[in-house]
């Protein structure tokens, strides 16, 4: 795309939509009949005012109406015929699935991953290396089901769960998927579809001893820390190669039974942090690369940390439109959205 297009000078809610092309929404909106029996607020009016209501920080409905009707001429480049009133809004967001809105964000980062490699930190320590995470966003509400114990006082704040995993080259999630806060991490792994000689790396709140067996029989490599409580044996002690860091304290392979009774055998790598002053120790079924290199991956870790933390200064998921998961997540897509053109505009 040419460099002149990145339309400096322009405010950046019309910018972003300028990123979204009509026809495409309206074609993901016929995949998904969301705008059956849609008389005025379709889903491009939709997407235009949540564009709109994220960017401006709106708290409520009521602050969304009231800002666009004080803002009336100067935000004509949203597209609407009419602005949308407080019960229109908050209908759209109950009735319309927050499906569709995973689907423009999926559309757009296919259109555009490939520029994302010229905004990359740094280079990954392998390629074909992906990362994955999760972050939790508290509600005010039991709309979906806290994690923990209870409290004293028998309320438990719900939360929303977002699992998600980034390609290392480009720093945006390619795949997102929602759960309550009590659901645990490990279930995400199952939803992974992996190359063959691919990389993942997680931290050890992921511990699934049967995905690992599966990976390893596909040729997919991961590499994780160590449970504190895990039990195991050690099968074999590899030497470790004077060209290999220091740090690296020990080099093994391991023995370890899964909840089926199954042994399986992992590598197991000690590797003292220096500036944390503890020692990590590092999991994986990659026996190739040097210990040294699978620390190495494991500190990739810390890039989709920022990528939460990023998205969260830029847009604090602290206020939702609605009570409902639904409406949550149309809302948590749209930042998504807005966050993937933004990491785009000045490359493109």
């Amino acid at each position: 795309m040419n460099k002149s297009k990145n339309f400096s000078g322009q405010p950046i809610i019309k910018q972003v939509l300028n990123f979204i092309l009509p026809k495409d929404v309206h074609r993901t909106a016929k995949k998904h009949n969301s705008d059956r029996y849609t008389k005025k607020f379709t889903t491009y009016e939709h997407l235009a005012t949540m564009v709109f209501t994220v960017i401006s920080g709106c708290s409520s409905l009521r602050e969304v109406s009231s800002i666009m009707l004080a803002c009336e001429g100067k935000i004509n480049h949203l597209g609407l015929t009419d602005f949308p009133k407080r019960s229109t809004l908050s209908d759209a967001n109950r009735r319309r699935s927050s499906e569709v809105f995973a689907d423009i964000y999926h559309l757009l980062y296919k259109r555009y991953h490939r520029f994302l490699s010229d905004s990359r930190p740094l280079e990954p320590a392998v390629k074909n290396l992906k990362i994955v995470d999760s972050s939790t966003i508290p509600l005010f509400s039991d709309i979906l089901k806290g994690v923990g114990r209870n409290p004293l006082n028998g309320k438990k704040k719900g939360g929303i769960k977002m699992h998600t995993m980034i390609n290392a080259m480009e720093d945006v999630p390619c795949l997102i998927k929602f759960s309550s806060a009590a659901t645990h991490d490990h279930t995400f792994l199952k939803d992974l579809e992996l190359k063959k000689g691919s990389y993942v790396v997680f931290d050890k709140g992921y511990v699934d001893y049967e995905q690992y067996q599966k990976w390893t029989l596909e040729d997919v490599y991961f590499v994780t820390r160590q449970k504190d409580n895990a039990r195991y044996t050690s099968l074999e002690e590899f030497d470790i190669s004077n060209k290999v860091d220091d740090a690296v304290l020990k080099d093994e392979k391991i023995g370890l039974t899964d909840k089926n009774g199954n042994a399986f055998s992992l590598r197991r790598i000690a590797f003292w942090h220096e500036k944390h002053q503890k020692v990590y120790e590092f999991i994986t079924n990659n026996y190739d690369l040097d210990a040294d290199k699978i620390a190495d991956i494991y500190k990739n870790r810390w890039q989709i940390e920022t990528m939460f933390k990023r998205l969260k200064q830029n847009f604090p998921l602290k206020y939702f439109l609605r009570d409902n998961q639904n409406a949550i997540e149309i809302q948590i897509w749209v930042s998504l959205i807005i966050q993937l053109i933004m990491k785009c505009l000045p490359l493109l």
